[in-house]
């Protein structure tokens, strides 16, 4: 199994990809159904990616209100479980990828903290937490990932995610 083990080098500044861009991962990035099984599967998969990179991450799965994966990576911190949770409390109350909810603020020319109203110890719209679609459902749950610049960390669960679906029985691609 080989992975794209470029991380963007830190001298390299990087913008905010366009609201399409980001939107359209999210209509790309839908599950038929989404099990225990799965949860397991996709968090191994995250976790073996963080560990060939040696990122120093927390990966969290829920959904439904119930934690189907864990796992603390070597250099991650409590503090990443912290950000997780408030990563994740922001898709379950959007229903979109925290990076996107903090993408729109800013196409506003304002930002989460200054206009959501929302306790900024609870809620961070920062990258790293998507949410977990199913085709005819809707947002059961999130996938998220704590410990890289906000960005790296939703392009590394979107990267996740594409090669887990890849993976997956054929979907409808249209």
């Amino acid at each position: 199994m080989t992975h794209n083990t470029g991380l963007t080098p830190k001298f390299q500044p990087e913008l905010t990809p366009p609201l399409e861009e980001l939107e359209a991962q999210e209509r790309r990035l839908v599950f038929r159904q989404f099990t225990y099984e799965d949860a397991w599967a996709l968090g191994s998969l995250l976790v073996e990616m963080a560990r060939e990179r040696q990122a120093p991450v927390a990966v969290d799965i829920h959904r439904g209100g119930q934690q189907l994966f864990h796992a603390a990576l070597p250099g991650s911190t409590p503090d990443n479980d912290a950000w997780i949770d408030r990563k994740r409390r922001v898709v379950e109350r959007y229903g979109a990828a925290s990076y996107l909810v903090g993408a729109r603020f800013r196409a506003k020319g304002s930002t989460f903290e200054e206009s959501s109203r929302l306790d900024p110890d609870e809620y961070a719209a920062h990258g790293g937490s998507f949410p977990i679609t199913v085709e005819g459902v809707g947002v059961v749950g999130t996938v998220t990932v704590s410990g890289l610049p906000q960005l790296h960390d939703h392009r590394f669960v979107v990267e996740a995610l594409e090669e887990f679906l890849d993976k997956s029985l054929p979907r409808n691609r249209d």
